[in-house]
């Protein structure tokens, strides 16, 4: 129990304060929804439409992604989300390369961000979890946490290096865009983050209060992208030993045992919630990547499938879960916000959990994309896709949305359909270093 508590202190803390409160910036419409749609047709209208929360509903002076699309705790319309944003660029991404909309106007978008970003507080190069998305000054996380949040900073740049990379055109705007996204991520002072020079990250750090959140932050976790990025840098680089030594040593880093069936290599029992297969690896290709310590495709994979079993199973016996309904991870839920999984079960399915699973599971998570579309869609779609959770034993259903539960819609869809982002992470030349340095294969 007292292992599991850390690992949930680090899931949830990515929206501790989130709590969903009835006051949405942009109230649910009714929304018609086409029927009879090809499997095809029904993965694009799911995209494109997904896709609107980050476009549509983008701050009006940044172009940075709202945290939710209700009142953050209680700070206004102005909070937007490093973390979120980045799953934002690489929705992008996605949208430009399947024409919603153009390159150039996707290009100045971008450039938009990335000038605003070069001006908006940061600490050591690094960004803190929110930021005012109309001044750039940091919206503080909690008391103490008013500075940098190295693991938000991690997913923000995991998009960043991907629009680095397909914006390649020889003009004007993408050049700048270029320059300026290397700009930023040269400045990372990844280095610092080891507190002094142990051998681990540490998560954040503030001016205000220094290292007194005091989370290093070790494995197996949703946050295995920010390793591989410290590794990656050019200027302020972290050793191996932070890797091999900080993320790889905890008592909970190892697994390997079976439940339902399907072998776990690493992490807590039953896996945790299913983000943890999501968020490192919208850039990060598991598909053939493997360390001395797993294979991240037999990894990501099991997690799904144990995750979809315990569902069909329904210990609990909550209303819905079935073969079509399942789908365990951090979401708001009927009370708050809960990081769900299948030892934290309130009855909320997630469908991002799912739906961002179709890489690993493309047969199941079709299923379920068709329950709640066809079957669940005149409670939980809307003008931004799905909303972000249910609750049928609650008779309850969110009309919030979330950029972290958005976002890997989108790219998992993408990367199930094309491995766009895949390609594009994986091209990056300092990543490709930084993997060899951490003995990965891929």
């Amino acid at each position: 129990m007292k292992k599991y508590f850390i690992l949930l202190l680090s899931i949830t803390y990515l929206s501790v304060g989130a709590v969903a409160q009835n006051n949405d910036v942009r109230p649910g419409k009714p929304i018609s929804r086409p029927v009879n749609l090809s499997d095809s047709a029904l993965l694009d209208l799911v995209q494109k439409q997904t896709f609107r929360y980050f476009w549509d509903f983008a701050h009006p002076v940044s172009g940075l992604s709202r945290e939710r699309s209700n009142i953050t705790s209680n700070y206004g319309h102005e909070v937007v989300t490093t973390g979120g944003t980045g799953f934002g660029v690489m929705s992008i991404i996605v949208a430009t390369e399947r024409k919603w909309i153009t390159r150039d106007t996707a290009a100045k978008m971008l450039l938009k961000m990335v000038n605003f970003l070069l001006k908006s507080d940061s600490y050591h190069g690094v960004f803190p979890h929110w930021l005012n998305g109309a001044t750039g000054k940091t919206i503080p996380f909690s008391r103490k946490d008013d500075g940098a949040d190295l693991v938000e900073t991690s997913y923000l740049f995991q998009g960043l290096l991907c629009a680095r990379q397909y914006f390649n055109g020889d003009n004007n705007v993408e050049r700048s865009l270029r320059n300026r996204i290397s700009w930023i991520w040269n400045d990372i002072e990844w280095d610092w983050f080891t507190r002094g020079g142990q051998e681990v990250l540490y998560w954040h750090w503030s001016p205000n209060n220094g290292w007194a959140m005091n989370f290093p932050v070790r494995g197996f976790n949703e946050c295995l992208i920010m390793y591989v990025l410290a590794a990656s840098a050019e200027k302020y680089p972290v050793t191996s030993a932070v890797y091999h030594r900080g993320w790889a040593q905890s008592n909970f880093f190892k697994n390997g045992k079976a439940f339902y069936g399907y072998t776990l290599p690493l992490g807590f029992d039953y896996g945790g919630p299913l983000f943890y297969s999501h968020y490192s690896f919208l850039g990060l290709n598991p598909s053939g990547l493997k360390d001395q310590y797993a294979n991240y495709w037999e990894q990501n994979k099991s997690h799904t499938l144990i995750n979809r079993a315990y569902c069909l199973e329904n210990p609990k016996d909550f209303k819905g879960y079935g073969e079509n309904c399942w789908g365990l991870t951090a979401s708001d839920t009927y009370n708050g916000y809960n990081a769900h999984s299948p030892t934290e079960d309130n009855g909320t399915i997630t469908p991002t959990a799912a739906l961002s699973a179709f890489p690993y599971t493309p047969e199941y998570s079709m299923k379920a994309l068709k329950h709640f579309y066809y079957d669940l869609g005149d409670k939980i779609w809307s003008q931004y896709g799905f909303t972000d959770a249910f609750n049928e034993t609650k008779n309850w259903y969110a009309t919030s949305h979330l950029a972290i539960d958005q976002g890997p819609i989108i790219v998992m869809i993408e990367n199930y359909r094309s491995g766009l982002l895949w390609k594009l992470f994986m091209s990056c030349p300092e990543v490709k270093k930084g993997l060899m340095k951490l003995g990965f294969e891929w």
